[in-house]
C-alpha cells in the first residue's frame, strides 16, 4: 500500500472515524482503524480514494476521501495512535506506505512507524440500510441537540438514554425524556416515499455526536432497517463522504404525547437572554438539588433561591403574564438547559398549576402557530 494525502484531509478523516473507537475494546482488533487505499474494498468507492473505518459492534463509522494512490492495499493500525499522530503532523503532504507488518507515515522531516494488526480478524462493517430520505444537515444537528439534552444518563434504564425518532410522511418528530423533563422537536424532511412511516429508538449520545459531525454536506441521508420488528434494528446516516450506522435500543418509549398538556391556565413571557443570566446568578446560592423559585405576577417575575439560615438571592425581571399570579419552582440546571435550547429571543412558559409540568417554548413567529420545539419540565414541590 502506498498513497499521498493532504495533511488536513487526513487529520479530519482520522479524527472523525476515531470517535467511534471503543474505550475498552471487547476484542483487540476493534481498537484498530481499518485503512483501505484505492481499488481494494471495491465498488464505486474504488479508484483514488481512501476509506477509513471503525466499529465497536454497536456503532460503525466510515469516511471516504480523495488521495493519490500509487499502490492499492489494506491495513489495520491502532486508531488512537493514528489519531494522535495525524493531529500533530506538520503542515506538509503525508505519504503512507506499508512495509511487511508495519505502516510508515512520512510528513516533511517527520517519520512514524506503526505496527499493524491482523486485517483478516477485523469484522465486516454492517451494510448501510436502504435510504429512507434526506434532511438539511444544519437543521438536523440543531434539532437533535435540542432534544438530546433531556435524555437520561442512567444506563440501567436503556430506553431513557435514547431519542425516539418518529417518521410520518414529511414530518420527523424527535423526543427524549429522563422522567424530569421531556423535549420534543418536529422538523420537515424529504422522504423517499411520501407515505413512509417508521419509529426508532436511537442512543442519544450517538445521535447527537453523529448529527453534529455531518454538517459538512448540505444534507444528511437517513436509512433504517428492522424498525418493523423484523431483523435487528439499525439506523444509518450519510453525508459529506461520511457514513455512520448504529444499532437501535430495545424497549417501548413512554407515551409522551399524553404528558403534554392540551390547555393551560397561565402563560408568561420573558426575554430569554436576561432570564438565563438571572437564573445563573440566583442559582449560585442554591445548594445541590434545591430549586429556583419563580413568582410570576403582572409585569414581572421574581427569582429566588436559598432559604432561612442559608445564603439567599433575589432578582426581578420584566415579564408578561396571562392568567392568575403563580409561584412555581424548578431545578435550575434543567431550567437552563431548556432556556438555552429554545432558540428564541423570547421564552414562553405555559403552566396549569404549581405542581404540574410546565412547558417551555420559544415565542412562535406568528400568533396561533404551534412551536416546533417544546420542553416540558417538572416543577419541584415547594414546602410550606
Amino acid at each position: 500500500m502506498k498513497f499521498r494525502i493532504d495533511r488536513d484531509a487526513l487529520a479530519d478523516a482520522v479524527a472523525w472515524t476515531a470517535r467511534t473507537l471503543p474505550v475498552r475494546p471487547p476484542v483487540p482488533v476493534l481498537a484498530g482503524m481499518h485503512i483501505v487505499a484505492g481499488g481494494e474494498g471495491g465498488g464505486e468507492d474504488g479508484g483514488d480514494r481512501l476509506k477509513l473505518s471503525a466499529f465497536d459492534y454497536e456503532v460503525s463509522a466510515q469516511v471516504s476521501t480523495e488521495i493519490d494512490v500509487e499502490e492499492a492495499g489494506t491495513a489495520l493500525v491502532s486508531g488512537r495512535l493514528l489519531a494522535e499522530i495525524s493531529r500533530s503532523l506538520p503542515p506538509h503532504p503525508v505519504e503512507v506506505t506499508t512495509d511487511g507488518a508495519k505502516v510508515m507515515l512520512r510528513c516533511g522531516s517527520a517519520k512514524f512507524t506503526l505496527l499493524t494488526m491482523p486485517v483478516e480478524d477485523y469484522p465486516s462493517l454492517p451494510e448501510m440500510p436502504p435510504a429512507a430520505g434526506a434532511v438539511g444537515s444544519d437543521e438536523f444537528a440543531a434539532a437533535v441537540a435540542q432534544v438530546a439534552i433531556a435524555a437520561g444518563k442512567d444506563d440501567t434504564i436503556p430506553m431513557l438514554t435514547g431519542v425516539r425518532v418518529e417518521i410520518e410522511g414529511e414530518t420527523v418528530t424527535l423526543a427524549s425524556t429522563d422522567r424530569y423533563r421531556l423535549a420534543v422537536r418536529e422538523l420537515h424532511w424529504k422522504p423517499e416515499r411520501p407515505d413512509f412511516s417508521a419509529v426508532a429508538l436511537v442512543p442519544a449520545k450517538t445521535l447527537a455526536d453523529t448529527a453534529k459531525s455531518l454538517t459538512a454536506g448540505a444534507e444528511v441521508s437517513m436509512a433504517l432497517a428492522g424498525t418493523g420488528g423484523t431483523g435487528e434494528g439499525m439506523i444509518g446516516f450519510e453525508g459529506g463522504g461520511r457514513r455512520t450506522t448504529s444499532r437501535l435500543l430495545d424497549g417501548d418509549f413512554v407515551k409522551y404525547r399524553s404528558l403534554l398538556p392540551s390547555e393551560y391556565a397561565g402563560l408568561a413571557e420573558v426575554q430569554t437572554a436576561q432570564f438565563i443570566e438571572a437564573v445563573k446568578r440566583v442559582s449560585l446560592v442554591a445548594e445541590r438539588n434545591t430549586p429556583v423559585r419563580l413568582s410570576f405576577s403582572q409585569g414581572e417575575v421574581v427569582l429566588e433561591a436559598g432559604t432561612g439560615d442559608e445564603a439567599q438571592a433575589v432578582e426581578a425581571l420584566e415579564a408578561t403574564l396571562e392568567g392568575e399570579d403563580i409561584d412555581i419552582a424548578f431545578n435550575p440546571g434543567f431550567l437552563l438547559d431548556g432556556l438555552s435550547a429554545i432558540g428564541s429571543d423570547v421564552a414562553r412558559l405555559s403552566f396549569t398549576t404549581p405542581t404540574k409540568p410546565a412547558v417551555l417554548t420559544g415565542k412562535p413567529p406568528q400568533d396561533g402557530e404551534n412551536p416546533n420545539y417544546r420542553y416540558l419540565i417538572m416543577p419541584v414541590r415547594l414546602s410550606g
